[in-house]
């Protein structure tokens, strides 16, 4: 909390003089503000200040990450799927968290109590649940689909309708609990402590053991690094607890900047995890349905031409489309897609072809008026194209068609389609 408990103002010296309170160092300070030319210099202990307002701004921009992130996760068809909600949801709650951090120290709870009762459920209790939920479902276990799994929630509600009855006297003052239940009430908070410990630890032993599941390497390892991260809340958040409670020392400040940076860790992770994985999944429908159709692509079709070297350019004919290696190039895109290989370049081309380098852009460019690159791209444009165009394709996301089509990147995608149609991949599927 930072309050500000005093304020005088002198007319004579033009003073001002804040003496402030920190529960980050529970301590009273003086700070004088001195006029100067240019305005105010802030004079003495400030290092307090300047921290509280840097980790709450930090807090701030993760609430707003959160929110977004999830709203993202939720409303996007990218990432449309069940594991992924309970994902957004668990972005959700650690962002509630969060606020409630924000919530305290700005002192807000003194301005509006009844934001105590947000603060005072346990949403700690849930968080692991979503992530839980989400590991399941993603690694498609058959645990996912069993109705029990919803006494996981059981413990969240104990803790919350505990929590409510509480501050139902406490907070809102409806009623008073008589001070002959007061035995009773700390016998249950203890249960409560306790239950809070066994299952954090539990449910996060449990998690773990279901990411083996994983049909995907790549999966599999950033599951585990949002585990990780997960763990990193959660787990020394006990431990700390356990410290407060028995060894009767304030572990807050520790408690508040683990929570901040594994934060922005998590929703890293998380935008990062699901948008690669998505992306891999869509590739790989996307090729399983092109190689049924006998779409493949080879670099190497004309491998055994390395032995002949680099051919001499007065033996190649003119330059036009009857040339011989024109017409191999042609065929190596169109009958074995080589555009379809993100990595292709000219050297490899050329040296397939048993020709320079050179030699190939003169060919390309004295016939189609394009650069390699664009040679290629164009060929990548039509085959994106042509699955927008096909009802089959209609169910994957646009930048994975690109990359399967052969662009190695987004940004080299959407530049070169646009260049070669006037359009943009959404415009170009929105009019078709």
């Amino acid at each position: 909390m930072l309050a500000i408990v005093c304020l005088k103002y002198s007319l004579d010296l033009q003073l001002k003089i804040l003496a402030i309170y920190s529960t980050f160092e529970e301590t009273y300070f003086v700070i004088c503000i001195l006029p100067y030319p240019n305005g105010f210099q802030i004079i003495g202990p400030v290092n307090v200040i300047f921290f509280i307002l840097i980790y709450t701004t930090l807090l701030n921009i993760a609430i707003f990450q959160g929110i977004v992130l999830g709203t993202i996760i939720l409303k996007s068809p990218l990432f449309k799927s069940k594991a992924n909600t309970y994902l957004a949801l668990a972005i959700f709650t650690l962002s509630i968290l969060l606020m409630n951090l924000v919530f305290e120290i700005v002192d807000m709870y003194s301005v509006v109590p009844y934001l105590r009762f947000i603060d005072n459920i346990e949403w700690a209790f849930i968080f692991p649940v979503f992530i839980f939920l989400f590991i399941v479902n993603q690694v498609q276990h058959p645990v996912s689909k069993l109705k029990t799994i919803r006494w996981l929630f059981l413990p969240f509600l104990l803790s919350a309708l505990l929590n409510i009855l509480y501050d139902l006297d406490d907070v809102a003052g409806l009623y008073t609990i008589p001070s002959s239940f007061n035995s009773e009430i700390e016998i249950l908070f203890d249960i409560h402590f306790y239950m809070f410990v066994t299952f954090i630890v539990g449910i996060l032993v449990c998690t773990y053991t279901f990411i083996k599941f994983s049909r995907s390497v790549q999966e599999r390892r950033w599951i585990k690094l949002l585990w990780l991260f997960v763990f990193l809340i959660l787990f020394p958040g006990v431990i700390l607890i356990f410290v407060y409670q028995f060894l009767d020392y304030d572990v807050s400040f520790y408690l508040k900047i683990i929570a901040l940076f594994a934060a922005f860790l998590i929703h890293w992770t998380s935008f990062y995890g699901i948008y690669k994985y998505r992306l891999a999944k869509d590739k790989e429908g996307i090729n399983e349905l092109l190689k049924g159709r006998g779409q493949t692509f080879d670099i190497n079709v004309l491998k055994e031409r390395k032995a002949k070297g680099k051919t001499n350019i007065d033996n190649t004919g003119v330059l036009t489309i009857d040339n011989p290696y024109f017409k191999e190039l042609e065929e190596l895109c169109k009958s074995n897609k080589i555009y379809r290989d993100s990595s292709l370049n000219r050297d490899r081309v050329a040296k397939n072809l048993g020709i320079s380098t050179g030699y190939l852009s003169q060919i390309i460019n004295e016939i189609t008026g394009k650069n390699f690159t664009t040679y290629i791209n164009n060929y990548r444009v039509e085959a994106v194209k042509e699955m927008i165009l096909d009802s089959d394709f209609e169910s994957y996301s646009l930048l994975s068609i690109g990359l399967e089509s052969g662009f190695p990147s987004k940004s080299t995608f959407y530049k070169a389609f646009k260049k070669a149609t006037g359009m943009t991949p959404n415009s170009y599927r929105k009019a078709h």
